[in-house]
């Protein structure tokens, strides 16, 4: 059984829903459902195989993609050639994460949905949240800085918590892991390792410097 996120998209071009799935297909951690074009074949395909994300069509043939969204109980992204304000705030009450303006570039997409893997990555704990990760994983999402309420010691504490989950880990994947940029987790990290909080390994490949790997200090 597959780990990925599964995404579903959902747009009556059948041109551009195949670029939509192609860019999907693209990113580690994703995999792309076949797309459907109308909103019965989007109802028969969340029941069927019950997908982690959507990528809707805010106009379909057969009916209205952003009610499709408010009704569906899955994370959505609405993706429209539509740009009037209305239409946008009605994607937003009806539970839109994200809303691009078609056409756009296959990066725009791309980077949408490593935001959001990254957003899961920080909502993913079974523990209640702090507020700090809530700021956090909504900041991710949108797009933003680092939210100023997220303090050092938070900081830390994020990345100790997510070593904890694993046996040792690299810069780059704790920091996917508690959804901060690797430049962030590299500088904390090191600042862990100082005060012995951390344990720094060498991972020596075939060629090139080795790989610092970091594990939480028993």
């Amino acid at each position: 059984m597959t780990d990925d996120i599964r995404v579903l998209v959902i747009d009556d071009d059948f041109r551009v829903a195949g670029l939509h799935r192609d860019a999907v297909a693209t990113v580690p951690g994703f995999s792309a459902l076949d797309p459907v074009h109308t909103l019965d074949g989007a109802r028969q395909a969340v029941r069927m195989h019950q997908p982690d994300l959507l990528l809707a069509d805010a106009y379909l043939p057969d009916g209205d993609g952003i009610r499709f969204v408010a009704d569906a109980g899955v994370d959505a992204f609405v993706l429209s050639a539509a740009t009037d304000a209305p239409t946008v705030r009605r994607a937003i009450r009806s539970g839109a994460l994200a809303y691009l303006v078609k056409p756009f570039e296959s990066a725009v997409l791309i980077d949408r949905l490593q935001r959001y893997a990254r957003m899961r990555n920080v909502l993913g704990a079974d523990r209640p949240l702090a507020q700090d990760q809530i700021d956090r994983a909504l900041s991710i999402l949108a797009g933003g800085a680092e939210p100023a309420s997220v303090s050092r010691s938070a900081t830390e504490q994020l990345l100790l918590d997510g070593l904890g989950e694993v046996e040792e880990a690299s810069a780059s994947e704790i920091a996917e892991r508690v959804g901060i940029s690797r430049a962030t987790a590299q500088r904390h990290l090191a600042a862990l390792a100082t005060r012995g909080q951390v344990e720094v390994r060498l991972r020596y490949g075939t060629t090139g410097r080795p790989e610092h790997r970091y594990v939480r200090a028993r």
